[in-house]
């Protein structure tokens, strides 16, 4: 009954965000970046952040006050630049004291420096990486609830490491958002407020899973996302592109793009692929870092012989 209730609240706080969005013309024009051809509202993703407020307030009697002070920061930088562009150096400002704050949360500032650094780098590579690929209708939300649905298992059949009422209320968040963009016609795209959002969110997640186990091979749970990012980055290097400009060359977008797969396809690939690996790394828990690097040497090779075949129709465009 309670998860019904979240589910209800929350559906009439996106809805109410849709009307402050249109009030305000926060929206999302297509331009020859985008994978869309129609305006849509920009932000929907900002539910996750109540998800998120819903379980601190009601649930867990404050007891992740740092990690939800350093959501609000990153929440709050995303929605302002949905609304507005602001400065990197802001927005980098913004996302390394939240980084702090969650670092604090974790206990991480008993341990030496350089975890510190290590965990600065990795973080804001996976926070840059989750945004760069919400480009199509349905893949953040999609490839979030696959990797919540994961960590629910985990938490309740492997190695318990936080409240499961936190999971499942985020999951609440996320099938609402999936409601509105998970469709061929999305009613709503998740924008920075809301890749950013989820991101941070999982991150807290997955840390206080390694760090319960002292498995740094859980960061396969974002491995197909990671795979793209870094060779998409990998590749535009090597074609001499500013890595800093947006594109249009991950590979999810080329499929959407050049080969016209519909969005949804494309996101349930996605998911898809990513379910059926942490299926096997389940079950070939043992020899954790070896299926990782299996993995990863695998999603490569898929990644180089894709773009061997069909990069030259991005050429044509």
């Amino acid at each position: 009954m309670y998860y019904a209730i979240v589910l209800v609240l929350l559906f009439i706080v996106e809805l109410f965000y849709f009307k402050v969005a249109d009030r305000y013309n926060i929206i999302d024009k297509p331009n020859e970046r985008s994978s869309h051809t129609q305006i849509t509202l920009r932000g929907g993703g900002i539910i996750f952040y109540f998800g998120a407020l819903t379980y601190y307030v009601v649930n867990n009697g404050f007891v992740y006050p740092w990690f939800m002070l350093a959501l609000t920061l990153v929440s709050f930088i995303s929605f302002v630049d949905d609304i507005r562009p602001i400065s990197q150096k802001l927005r980098l400002a913004f996302h390394f004291s939240a980084m702090a704050l969650m670092f604090y949360q974790w206990g991480l500032f008993s341990w030496a420096w350089w975890w510190i650094i290590i965990a600065l780098i990795i973080c804001t590579g996976i926070i840059n990486a989750y945004n760069f690929m919400d480009g199509i209708n349905g893949i953040t939300g999609g490839y979030s609830l696959v990797i919540l649905a994961v960590l629910a298992y985990v938490n309740k059949e492997v190695a318990p490491f936080v409240e499961e009422s936190f999971i499942y209320t985020v999951l609440c968040s996320v099938l609402v958002f999936c409601f509105f963009n998970f469709r061929k016609k999305a009613r709503c795209f998740a924008g920075d407020v809301g890749s950013v959002s989820i991101a941070f969110i999982l991150l807290f997640l997955i840390g206080k899973l390694i760090i319960r186990t002292e498995d740094f091979s859980w960061i396969i749970l974002l491995v197909v996302y990671g795979a793209d990012s870094i060779l998409t980055i990998v590749h535009r290097l090597m074609l001499h592109e500013n890595i800093g400009l947006p594109h249009r060359k991950h590979l999810y977008q080329i499929m959407a793009n050049e080969l016209k797969v519909p969005h949804v396809v494309v996101s349930l690939v996605y998911m898809g692929v990513q379910a059926v690996i942490m299926v096997g790394y389940i079950y070939c828990q043992g020899y954790g870092y070896t299926y990782l690097i299996g993995c990863i040497l695998l999603l490569s090779l898929i990644y180089i012989l894709f773009m061997k075949k069909y990069f030259h129709l991005h050429l044509k465009v």
